[in-house]
């Protein structure tokens, strides 16, 4: 198995750090080139590493008011609440029953 490209470990890493409180949500991120430097990283794989997290709505972008954390263990939450309800209203539409989409989310938390 290949190990993850280098803006994907930064994710996770990030990811992880709002997860254990270490970045809190509302506390402000570095800047892209300030983290690259400091973690010597080329500027693009941070960059894509925060892109990953403001499309994930982990991270919010504010143009010069810089970046801030907006995962927090509730945000979270109503994130999986929502993407299930988006799910729920996808198999109906699509006609497959609710053991078959609880057979492939599990499958899916598996992995």
């Amino acid at each position: 198995m290949t190990e993850p490209a280098p803006y994907e470990r930064l994710r996770a890493r990030l990811l992880a750090e709002m997860r254990d409180g270490t970045r809190p949500a509302g506390s402000r991120l570095p800047t892209v080139r300030g983290l690259a430097e400091e973690l010597g990283l080329a500027p693009g794989t941070v960059a894509r590493a925060y892109k990953e997290l403001e499309a994930a709505g982990a991270i919010e972008t504010h143009g010069r008011a810089g970046t801030i954390v907006a995962w927090s263990a509730d945000a979270g939450e109503r994130r999986v609440q929502e993407l299930a309800a988006q799910l729920a209203a996808a198999a109906r539409e699509a006609g497959i029953p609710a053991e078959r989409v609880r057979e492939l989310v599990e499958a899916a938390l598996r992995a």
